[in-house]
């Protein structure tokens, strides 16, 4: 392998050694080494053309799909940066992000184009790349499309240009982006998460980041460039990111990407492609083991499933059944620990020495320390205490908010919020979060953010969201809200207008109204009064 360099050098790498080679496959449409290389050269170009800088954010609002990946590669290769934003977002939630960012170009799916065109006028875009998901879809498909696939693609709307016919026609003429000085530091990567507390933020990730993170995920579950790897999770979430964007890339392992999850879909591709690895969230294996016709499908090329526990634990017991369902070598564990701020996967299931109920041992080079969250000093084995990492993969900060960065990253650590424990053998065993992020079916929701769109309703005076477990999701979103005086507004109706503000994800799932919310002195809210008990 190239020592550092950026995973796009990778790319190219492959790219050169064989062209023909399938790097993802499509619902049967197979996109070779050689396109994603020149598809995302020609569209690095057109974003110079456009006046992006290295160093400059772009924005991209889209679900799975190759042109994921080009756009993703496109805007790295030139030493910009890649900025997803959730495709469930609706209107305010992207104004947000955008307006931090102040990104000037966008590339997003031509059935989010609405919710572009509704903030377009509120923020600093100037470009709209638009991408058509059925594009590159064959016909026949091997294997059966989402109800979002079928649809006949519409013309693009005026305003926007297509960005798959860039990079084609920009690949047929050989075109390839302007030489930059880019060096493994620079920032290649804004997710956005919580952090601490408040508003999301954008935490800034390098390009030696992704490149640690991406090297160390593969050798400790041996992915190598022999694997077939099916990509189901979310591509711009950070754990989807690292083993659907970044470990294929690396090792050069053809890649199975479907739009969503769908256990049929999922079936099929195993048995089609002979996938050898998955990564999963234990609700999709569950699923998957439930569909009536399963015994039509051979699933025995699949060599080794890390599983993510979201709403359903993922027990020594299930991974039996799984690996008997399967009926072949499938070795299922639970994947790892990790955050935005350090690019996931801290901690990895050594496979040859699984400990159900924790979650495995750091990372090669990375360090993990669980210290007194008021002193920061060093819990011994056993004791619970804040999460603490170290190691390669840490962040560079937040954009543009020097505070929350000093809040959470000091002296080369990682503060994570997070309570754990480690045992006299490392592993390390994830007790709680102490921060009030929320997390839905394994999505993140900011208190604040919900708080923020609630207070919009013309009945609605005061705002504040908690936690409350959920037997479905881990958890839901339960929101108090002071009405306004004279007004009114049944939970029912709060509900069914959050859903047409809201990600689906964030709507409350239940209302409790109330005359005033506890607050300091200061009118600081003090959610933690509103929990029960």
């Amino acid at each position: 392998m190239l020592a550092d360099q950026p995973l796009h050098e990778h790319l190219r790498r492959h790219a050169r050694e064989k062209p023909g080679a399938p790097a993802i496959v499509w619902y049967g449409r197979a996109i070779t080494w050689r396109e994603l290389d020149g598809w995302s050269d020609a569209l690095g170009a057109h974003l110079q053309s456009l006046g992006v800088a290295r160093g400059e954010p772009v924005a991209l609002f889209m679900n799975n799909c190759p042109q994921y990946m080009v756009a993703h590669y496109a805007i790295q290769k030139i030493g910009a940066v890649v900025c997803p934003c959730g495709p469930l977002n609706k209107a305010h939630e992207l104004q947000y992000q955008l307006s931090d960012l102040q990104a000037r170009v966008i590339i997003a799916a031509d059935n989010l184009l609405p919710i572009v065109n509704q903030v377009r006028g509120q923020t600093a875009l100037q470009h709209v790349l638009a991408v058509r998901y059925a594009d590159l879809l064959p016909a026949p498909p091997a294997i059966d499309l989402p109800a979002e696939l079928q649809a006949a693609p519409a013309p693009l709307p005026a305003g926007c240009t297509d960005m798959l016919q860039i990079a084609k026609q920009g690949a047929q003429a050989g075109q390839a982006p302007g030489p930059e000085n880019i060096a493994m530091d620079d920032i290649a990567l804004m997710t956005y998460t919580s952090g601490t507390t408040g508003l999301p933020k954008g935490a800034m990730l390098s390009l030696g980041n992704a490149l640690f993170k991406a090297s160390v995920t593969a050798r400790s579950n041996g992915i190598g460039p022999g694997d077939v790897a099916l990509s189901v999770a979310p591509l711009y979430h950070i754990a989807g990111m690292l083993m659907g964007v970044n470990v294929p890339i690396l090792v050069g392992a053809t890649q199975v990407l479907l739009f969503r999850f769908d256990p049929v879909a999922v079936l099929q591709a195993m048995d089609r492609y002979k996938v050898t690895h998955w990564y999963s969230i234990a609700p999709m294996n569950v699923a998957c083991m439930q569909v009536a016709d399963h015994h039509h499908y051979d699933l025995k090329s699949l060599l080794r499933n890390p599983v993510t526990s979201f709403g359903i634990t993922f027990t020594e017991p299930l991974a039996a059944q799984w690996q008997a369902f399967t009926q072949g070598p499938c070795l299922s564990y639970e994947a790892a620990y990790g955050l935005s701020e350090t690019h996931t996967m801290d901690t990895g299931m050594p496979p040859d020495a699984i400990r159900w109920g924790t979650h495995g041992q750091p990372m090669p080079g990375v360090t993990i320390r669980i210290v007194d969250p008021d002193t920061g000093a060093e819990k011994p084995a056993g004791e619970v205490g804040e999460i603490t990492v170290r190691s390669p993969g840490n962040f560079k900060g937040y954009w543009q908010k020097p505070e929350a960065t000093a809040a959470t990253l000091r002296d080369d650590w990682v503060w994570t919020g997070d309570q754990g424990k480690l045992d006299a053998e490392g592993y390390l065993t994830f007790v709680g979060r102490t921060k009030e992020m929320i997390k839905v079916s394994g999505y993140s929701v900011f208190p604040e953010e919900v708080e923020s769109i609630l207070i919009k309703h013309p009945a609605v005076a005061q705002a504040a969201v908690l936690a409350e477990p959920d037997a479905d999701k881990g958890e839901v979103v339960k929101a108090f809200v002071v009405r306004k005086p004279g007004a009114e507004v049944s939970a029912e109706e709060l509900i069914a207008w959050s859903r047409d503000n809201m990600a689906a994800y964030k709507v409350p799932k239940h209302v409790e109204f109330i005359d005033a919310l506890p607050a300091t002195g200061a009118g600081k809210v003090l959610r933690r009064l509103l929990r029960p008990g």
